[in-house]
């Protein structure tokens, strides 16, 4: 099961819910894409496996102030 290294966005779970109203189980998977950043104070391109969502605010502030951010080190994403 696909889990976002950066957010941690995993599989939710929930029900089908048809016109019968017979409830049964399923579950909805996040959008996860590889996903290679260069980060300029390493040097160097970093390979991850992210949602769509943490890829944009990424791009939008760069890698690692992202982790700052969120408390993360390049560290806890392997």
């Amino acid at each position: 099961m696909a889990k976002c290294q950066l957010t941690g966005k995993g599989p939710q779970f929930g029900n089908n819910r048809p016109w019968s109203r017979k409830a049964t189980r399923r579950q909805w998977q996040p959008n996860i894409q590889k996903f290679t950043v260069y980060v300029p104070e390493l040097g160097r391109t970093v390979k991850l496996r992210a949602s769509t969502a943490a890829m944009r605010t990424v791009n939008k502030i760069g890698l690692q102030a992202y982790l700052h951010k969120n408390g993360l080190t390049l560290r806890d994403l392997t």
